[in-house]
């Protein structure tokens, strides 16, 4: 019984591909499928995180390699796909990770056109470009699942996050819908969005008064840990979600980590 629930999590002979996998969530989740058995393609804008990664997933016994990726790039993505299929034969795993803007500070009047379309090249842009080139590899492979990170910004309404929030909510859409065209072809798509979870980015600005108030709101009275939130990417990539695709699993301690 034991072996055949391992066997439900066991990624040996998929090649996974992570973007934003230098640091934080992206490091995490990079890690936790090397460990399930995975071929990870680690990806970074900043090249010597990703390495840094991949050398760390060798030194545990794991498979690697590291590559630089601007997502705001078009022809990087492709690079990105083509070099994982040069390296490791195909692609059957998809983590869409890498992201940005958010923070509580876009204010309406202040921002403009250039960056909501650079918040919309990177949260939705990138990621359906991604899924676009991967697709017909893990179609081919017998095997694919897409993870895109999210947000609970994607749910909440707060302030100063109306850009960002919408572009995570146009994620979750997106991959809602794709399930349906990727279905026949055997890929699911699903979603991960993040309670506030400890990474250094929290960190810069995480103190004990607003991390009481973040709890006030969490009935599982901690935070995240970037721990949780590769076990649930892990859960859908892994062959025991195979009737599980089109879904948005927060994972947020059942709660939302609000300042009011």
């Amino acid at each position: 019984m034991k072996k055949e629930i391992e066997s439900l999590f066991d990624l040996t002979g998929k090649v996974a591909v992570v973007t934003g996998g230098g640091d934080g969530i992206g490091k995490g989740v990079s890690m936790t499928l090397a460990a399930a058995g995975a071929s990870v393609v680690v990806s970074s804008r900043t090249f010597e995180k990703a390495k840094m990664t991949a050398e760390e997933i060798e030194r545990a016994g794991g498979r690697a390699v590291a590559v630089s990726c601007n997502v705001l790039n078009k022809e990087d993505l492709t690079e990105l796909i083509e070099f994982a299929v040069k390296t490791y034969g195909t692609v059957n795993i998809l983590v869409n990770n890498a992201g940005g803007g958010g923070g509580g500070r876009e204010n309406p009047f202040d921002i403009d056109r250039d960056y909501v379309e650079r918040i919309y090249a990177m949260n939705v842009f990138a990621p359906w470009q991604l899924c676009k080139l991967a697709a017909p590899h893990m179609h081919r492979s017998g095997y694919g699942s897409i993870v895109n990170i999210t947000s609970m910004s994607s749910i909440n309404n707060d302030p100063g996050m109306a850009i960002y929030g919408s572009s995570k909510a146009a994620l979750n859409h997106m991959a809602s819908n794709l399930a349906y065209d990727y279905g026949s072809m055997g890929i699911r798509i699903n979603c991960v969005g993040p309670g506030a979870t400890r990474t250094h980015a929290l960190s810069t600005v995480l103190t004990p008064d607003i991390e009481s108030k973040m709890l006030a709101h969490t009935p599982i009275r901690r935070l995240g840990e970037v721990s949780d939130i590769a076990g649930a990417v892990l859960y859908l990539a892994s062959p025991i979600s195979s009737w599980v695709s089109g879904q948005v699993l927060m994972v947020n301690g059942g709660g939302v980590q609000t300042l009011d």
